[in-house]
């Protein structure tokens, strides 16, 4: 399957392709952006720190090399596999931009923009809408983790013509304060919800991204028009897939459970913002 530019695409509108795990491109008003690129087929077993780890189970439902051309990509944090992988690296070179964390920036070199919480930048090209990208905050995982997930963000995206408020990429973070202030600081129109409830055997327990029922908590307060559930399926770390999201997700008050839109994977889908 090949993804051509979609030019036309109105500023309300985005053209959004989930091709697996948190790796989505968007589309709209001439752009083409790419969040967490994760390319690799399945099969291969990361190495997190700290002795976890996780294999991969599904390949992308594209391949890097019919994605077509990037203007930028958004990336939460660049030392993940399941959120930067070596085909998804390859990719970087011929995109436009990369924005991605402080500490990702510079080791990642080549010009890649890094932002802290609250810190933003604008992607701008003749002949289409200026993106004032701003980065917000995460946690990928409990408190007191940082030392061992290091940085992640997520990205709240604005520009002229939305209709809603702005396109928000949560990142991989537990629910907590910094999370809940995105409600305080931005009218959000479109989600993309980093979900998967994360586990691995050596810290028992303790989470590192979302779960449904936090997802459900959240979407109360930021009460977006659409929220995307992405970052929840293929590979082995990621302990509530779809299924038991949907169970959650069931008992969810109405105007919660009427936001959520799940995207068939490799499938473009027109959403408004």
């Amino acid at each position: 399957m090949s993804t051509a530019p979609v030019p036309g695409t109105a500023p309300s509108s985005v053209r959004v392709t989930h091709i697996g795990g948190p790796t989505t491109l968007l589309e709209f008003a001439g752009w083409r952006l790419l969040t967490d690129p994760t390319f690799d087929p399945a099969g291969r077993r990361y190495a997190f720190g700290w002795g976890t780890s996780s294999r991969k189970l599904a390949g992308p439902a594209i391949p890097a090399g019919e994605i077509g051309p990037i203007d930028a990509v958004l990336l939460t944090h660049d030392h993940h596999g399941d959120n930067l992988d070596e085909a998804g690296r390859a990719l970087l070179p011929s995109a436009g931009t990369v924005i991605t964390t402080v500490p990702g920036a510079a080791r990642l070199g080549a010009g890649a923009r890094g932002l802290s919480p609250w810190q933003s930048t604008t992607l701008e090209a003749p002949g289409r809408p200026s993106i004032e990208v701003t980065a917000t905050p995460c946690r990928h995982g409990p408190p007191l983790s940082h030392p061992i997930v290091g940085d992640v963000v997520g990205f709240a995206l604005r520009w002229d013509g939305q209709r809603h408020g702005v396109l928000w990429i949560s990142g991989d973070t537990v629910l907590y304060g910094g999370v809940r202030h995105v409600a305080e600081r931005l009218t959000v129109g479109l989600t993309l919800l980093h979900l998967g409830g994360v586990r691995f055997p050596v810290t028992g327990p303790l989470r590192y991204t979302m779960t449904a029922r936090d997802a459900v908590d959240l979407l109360g307060t930021v009460r977006p028009h659409t929220a995307v559930p992405v970052h929840y399926e293929g590979w082995q770390h990621f302990q509530q897939p779809r299924a038991t999201i949907e169970r959650e997700f069931a008992d969810a008050p109405p105007d919660v459970r009427d936001r959520i839109r799940w995207l068939p994977l490799g499938t473009p889908t027109d959403l408004e913002t």
